[in-house]
C-alpha cells in the first residue's frame, strides 16, 4: 500500500472517531502535573501567563467561528461518519490555507496543554496535533479529489494545506452567520472554560499542595456552563440556529 493511501485508510479511523481520540492525551496532561510550577515563584505572574494561554486558545476558537461562519451550507460538515461535501469551499478563509479547522483546533489544545507549566506538555500535544489532523487531512482530500476532480486539484496546487498564505485571500460572497457558529461552537467554548478551570485547579494543588479555586477561571467555567446550557437548550428545542430562520 503507498503511504498516501496507508495515511488516508488511517486518517478514515481516526475521522470517524475524532470526538473522542484527543481524551487519550488526558493522562499525559495529568502526569506533567508533577513537574508543575509558577513563573519566577509568583501566582501572580502565574495568572498573566494563564491568560497568554487563553489567548492561544480563543485565537484558536475564533479561527474556527470564521471558518463556520463563512462557510457555504453544506460546507465544513460536523459529519463522524464519513466526509461530506454539497460544494467546494474555495474562498474566505479557504482561499488561504485548506484545514483551517484543524489549526483551529490544534491552537485550542495548545492553549491547554501550555497551562500546567512543563515545557515539553505543548511541544507534545503541537506535534500529535500535526501527526494527528494530517492523517484526518489525507482521507478528507482522497474523498474531494474523487468528489470534485480537477477543481480540487487546482485549488491544491494553489492553497496551502497548514501554513497560511495570506496573499491569496479571496473574501466569501456571502455574510457571515452568527447564527451557525452560535448553533455549533457553544460546545468548544464550554471545553475551553472547563479545561481552564480544571487545569489551574489541579496546577495550584500540585504547586502549593492545597486544593483553591480560583475566582477568574471559575467564574470563566460558569459562565461558559451557563452559556452552554442556554444554546444547547435553544438548539434542541427551537429552530432558531437553523440557516433561513
Amino acid at each position: 500500500m503507498k503511504l498516501a493511501d496507508h495515511w488516508s485508510r488511517s486518517g478514515g479511523f481516526l475521522f470517524r472517531w475524532r470526538s473522542y481520540l484527543p481524551l487519550a492525551l488526558l493522562p499525559l496532561f495529568v502526569l506533567s502535573l508533577r513537574d508543575a510550577s509558577y513563573p519566577l515563584g509568583s501566582h501572580g505572574w502565574d495568572q498573566v501567563r494563564e491568560l497568554g494561554c487563553l489567548l492561544v486558545s480563543l485565537a484558536g476558537l475564533a479561527v474556527r467561528a470564521c471558518t463556520i461562519g463563512t462557510a457555504p451550507d453544506g460546507t465544513s460538515e460536523r459529519s463522524t461518519v464519513d466526509p461530506r461535501a454539497s460544494e467546494l469551499n474555495t474562498v474566505g478563509i479557504y482561499s488561504v490555507v485548506r484545514h483551517p479547522l484543524y489549526i483551529g483546533n490544534t491552537l485550542v489544545a495548545l492553549g491547554l496543554a501550555l497551562v500546567p507549566g512543563p515545557w515539553y506538555l505543548p511541544v507534545i500535544v503541537a506535534l500529535a496535533s500535526l501527526i494527528y489532523h494530517e492523517r484526518i487531512a489525507a482521507h478528507e482530500e482522497a474523498f474531494l479529489e474523487a468528489t470534485f476532480g480537477d477543481i480540487f486539484r487546482d485549488w491544491a496546487d494553489r492553497v496551502p494545506a497548514m501554513i497560511p498564505d495570506f496573499r491569496r485571500f479571496r473574501p466569501s460572497p456571502g455574510p457571515f452567520s452568527w447564527k451557525r457558529v452560535l448553533g455549533r461552537e457553544f460546545h468548544g467554548l464550554f471545553v475551553i472554560g472547563a479545561g481552564f478551570f480544571v487545569l489551574d485547579l489541579l496546577q495550584d494543588r500540585a504547586v502549593t499542595g492545597v486544593w483553591r479555586l480560583d475566582p477568574v477561571w471559575t467564574w470563566f467555567c460558569l459562565t461558559t456552563a451557563v452559556a452552554f446550557m442556554i444554546l444547547a437548550a435553544l438548539k434542541k428545542l427551537t429552530t432558531i440556529f437553523e440557516v433561513g430562520h
